[in-house]
């Protein structure tokens, strides 16, 4: 029998089965290029040189944004515990602040940000909202679970290798959040940490089609996810409070 992309399950609390393909995440978009590739320079900016690297970091933050702020609020409202409900509300604040960064940096470094979240973003939506109750539950914090395993380890090499200081800062506030939406996944008690390990190191390769989010039309209006402060909700790590000491040494 031929093997497509859609093959193989994995098993998660409650009984779930789950396709292996849904819970793939690519390294940059699905953009397959060589390292030396993602080293060129595109532009040389005020803010320092920008590489091919560098501009998919910012459009990949945007566009997780783009599915996961929406699942977010599925969760707020269905989710079955208290505890899902709170990852929820994490999620859409977290990309909120994120995307609003994005919008931010991206006019000044060029870079024409998407509309959409790919094909395999917003099946991961569908596969979700498919689902109801506990199954609804487990469903969620897999995928998003293994997504964000997967662009943890994308952050920090952006961080230690980017020349511009924008993308440097996005890579923080990433960084922050992607860890914070981590922890509360894991407390929600659902996370079945041999499974995602191996689906955050074994994903299946798919097509380019799949994991790339359309170009948008000349003249779109930019879509912008809504912040939330009503939410009380704080997804970064706090800034130290300066001691005498360090002042002392300025």
């Amino acid at each position: 029998m031929p093997r497509t992309w859609r093959i193989g399950t994995i098993f998660v609390s409650g009984g779930l089965l789950m396709t292996v393909a849904a819970l793939a995440y690519p390294p940059l978009l699905g953009i397959e290029k060589t390292a030396s590739s993602q080293e060129r320079i595109i532009s040389n900016t005020q803010f320092g040189p920008l590489t091919e690297a560098d501009r998919d970091f910012v459009i990949k933050v945007r566009s997780a944004g783009l599915w996961e702020y929406p699942l977010g609020e599925m969760v707020m409202e269905r989710g079955t515990t208290p505890e899902m409900k709170e990852a929820g509300e994490h999620l859409v604040v977290g990309h909120a602040g994120l995307d609003e960064m994005c919008r931010k940096i991206a006019p000044e470094l060029g870079i024409r940000l998407n509309n959409e979240a790919s094909p395999q973003q917003q099946e991961f939506v569908e596969t979700v909202d498919a689902a109801t109750g506990k199954e609804f539950d487990s469903t969620a914090v897999t995928i998003m679970r293994v997504t964000h395993g997967q662009i943890f380890p994308a952050i920090a090499k952006i961080r230690a290798s980017t020349r511009n200081t924008l993308v440097r800062q996005l890579a923080d506030l990433a960084n922050d959040t992607v860890l914070d939406h981590i922890t509360v996944l894991e407390k929600t008690g659902l996370v079945d940490h041999d499974q995602v390990n191996y689906q955050q190191t074994n994903p299946p390769k798919l097509p380019r089609e799949q994991v790339t989010p359309p170009v948008p039309p000349p003249g779109a209006p930019m879509v912008v996810l809504t912040p939330r402060p009503d939410l009380d909700v704080r997804t970064s790590a706090p800034t130290p409070t300066p001691t005498a000491g360090d002042a002392a040494t300025e």
